[in-house]
């Protein structure tokens, strides 16, 4: 078992303990990545089905490469029938199967946070309310928080106190809004990111033999990160894992720092009460940074009130101290670090890419970014607006969802008159309006628009537009069940008029615009290939759609020049490793925002 070498004692404990709960408390840099990599190789070794083993990350980028890592060692035929990703992914391929037991078809479509906008504010325009009390970004973020905490449109009607609250949040109609907005997706056959975990808790609540069937498939269940996982991501877990209670969780409760998007420090701390019998094994030596930065973080996380109590040391070197810089503004700031990257690049002969600024939100870049350009340091913001939200790109992608689920109205809106094809907004309020007064989808009056024809009250010139349209649909639909992802792609691109239209703009951003689409499009290529290798790959369209609705990653770029300072919140930068950080801000009501002042914590 040469895979064993190496570890130290903690690590081994934890690798090799199988049976029952365990909680291994990973301090920042402790290999924690190791220990559950080699803990699946170690049960996959001893004995256990890949097939009974669920891994459950909180990013595709990890669960890949735990995957690659425990194929070296298992094999690539063991490793493939591991159940490893995300929670969304793993419950989104559990929905795909048994949705229907929600009355959701199996080619749901997964709404992005802007698909989710643009459904809230046709939602709360149509209900006719003030979308300045009730912006669609504030609802849609209440509503998240409700569906975190499996508050459903029935719960929520059936709670008066948070009736109440909305009520003197001067918020009285959130109700109202959220079960329109339910109903809104239902129809479109489409669930958002929140819905695949509240639908995955519906489905194992109600459908015992459902529950009964993963809990025999998930006999030992893994989770990283378990400090971040919110109200419904425990539940799922806590269900799945109640039969055979093999689960294993890994975090570290230093390290939440996800509350604001609804993650529960107690799930961790209260571990040992949901399982008494839990093994604890603490990894507390950090492989990763000198001892000054440990000794440093050591001291701030002991004022934390509630925690377990770690010693985290490092046998690294020593180090150089933490350097504190007090600045006049927050130009004067940029200014310093950098002239300070300028000089450690000429004088230490440091890549860029050792560089890094972190900050607490976006918004504090543009003075980093002027200084950085100002003397011609290369950088990179991540957490802007990512590849798949760019506009062409996105305008392609939904000629491609309305070809997998034709329901979806979102998609359909977005590309029905475009490029414009003289399908004006009077036309489409029109055809909503019936579609909405019949209780049918606008895609089966486009269907059969012969039939419903004499009660439209449109024009033969328009009718036969989207006679046109429609049948254009129909046949990439066609085309979908002989010809390849990468094939269809390219005949919407150039058929719908949209490579066309964007080449006829010749500045460098159409240009771009351009190099996007076929970028895009490579990727399809990229991805038949990939799911070709693979034993039992799937290179159907919907498979790919899904892997872009849950690829929530760093920015996707097709940048290929990656020496770069890179710019990014803290948030973002949780697991990975700069020899060079600069963290910038550090001030009242900004770093911790103003917002975390009234907490205890």
């Amino acid at each position: 078992m040469d895979y064993l070498k190496g570890l130290n004692e903690p690590q081994l404990e934890a690798v090799t303990t199988l049976q029952g709960p365990l909680m291994v408390l990973a301090g920042a840099g402790s290999g924690k990545t190791r220990v559950l990599t080699m803990r699946i190789a170690h049960l996959i070794t001893n004995g256990v089905d890949p097939f009974n083993i669920l891994s459950l990350t909180f990013t595709n980028k990890a669960a890949k490469e735990m995957k690659e890592r425990i194929a070296k060692v298992v094999g690539q035929s063991e490793a493939k029938s591991l159940w490893m990703g995300t929670f969304h992914s793993v419950f989104a391929r559990i929905l795909r199967s048994e949705g229907h037991f929600l009355g959701y078809p199996s080619n749901f479509t997964i709404y992005d946070m802007q698909d989710a906008l643009n459904v809230m504010k046709k939602v709360i325009k149509d209900l006719n309310i003030d979308s300045d009390i009730y912006k669609a970004k504030k609802v849609l973020s209440r509503i998240s928080q409700y569906k975190n905490n499996l508050i459903t449109v029935n719960a929520y009607f059936n709670n008066p106190e948070l009736m109440e609250a909305d009520e003197k949040a001067n918020m009285k109609l959130i109700g109202n809004i959220y079960k329109k907005y339910v109903e809104a997706c239902f129809r479109n056959g489409a669930m958002d990111f929140d819905d695949l975990l509240l639908k995955t808790n519906e489905l194992l609540t109600r459908f015992p033999e459902v529950l009964a069937k993963y809990q025999d498939r998930f006999r030992y269940i893994l989770v990283d990160e378990y400090q971040d996982t919110n109200h419904s991501q425990y539940l799922i877990v806590k269900a799945l894992a109640s039969k055979f209670e093999n689960i294993c969780v890994v975090g570290d409760d230093a390290q939440s720092i996800y509350s604001f998007r609804g993650a529960n420090i107690y799930n961790i701390l209260n571990f040992k009460k949901d399982y008494p019998d839990a093994v604890t094994v603490s990894l507390e030596q950090n492989y990763r940074s000198t001892q000054n930065i440990v000794d440093a973080a050591n001291v701030v996380i002991s004022k934390n009130l509630q925690q377990f109590k770690k010693n985290v040391f490092s046998e690294n070197e020593v180090g150089e101290k933490i350097k504190v810089y007090r600045s006049l503004s927050d130009a004067d700031e940029a200014n310093f670090v950098s002239a300070n990257i300028y000089d450690k690049h000429n004088t230490q002969q440091r890549h860029f890419s050792d560089f890094a600024i972190l900050y607490r939100t976006n918004s504090q870049t543009r003075a980093f970014e002027d200084a950085l350009r100002k003397k011609n340091i290369p950088y990179r913001v991540y957490g802007g607006l990512s590849f798949y939200q760019r506009k062409e790109v996105k305008d392609l992608l939904a000629y491609l969802r309305l070809l997998v689920n034709e329901n979806d109205s979102e998609a359909l809106a977005r590309i029905i008159n475009f490029p414009a094809r003289g399908i004006g907004e009077t036309t489409q309020n029109k055809l909503i309006v019936f579609a909405d007064s019949q209780n049918v989808p606008t895609t089966q009056v486009l269907d059969n628009l012969g039939f419903y024809a004499p009660q439209l009250g449109l024009n033969n010139g328009i009718l036969t537009k989207l006679g046109d349209f429609w049948a254009m649909i129909k046949a990439f639909q066609v085309m979908l069940k002989t010809e390849n992802v990468y094939d269809v792609a390219m005949e919407v691109a150039k058929r719908s008029g949209l490579i066309k239209m964007l080449k006829e703009d010749q500045t460098p951003e159409g240009v771009s615009r351009v190099e996007n689409i076929q970028e895009l499009l490579n990727s399809m290529q990229g991805f038949i290939e990939e799911q070709i290798q693979v034993e039992g790959g799937d290179p159907s369209l919907s498979n790919f759609m899904e892997n872009i609705a849950l690829s929530s990653d760093t920015q996707n770029d097709k940048d290929d020049d990656n020496n770069k300072v890179s710019l990014m919140t803290i948030h973002l930068s949780k697991g990975l490793e700069f020899p060079v950080v600069h963290l910038v801000g550090l001030e009242e009501n900004l770093f911790p925002s103003f917002m975390s002042s009234s907490t205890r914590e």
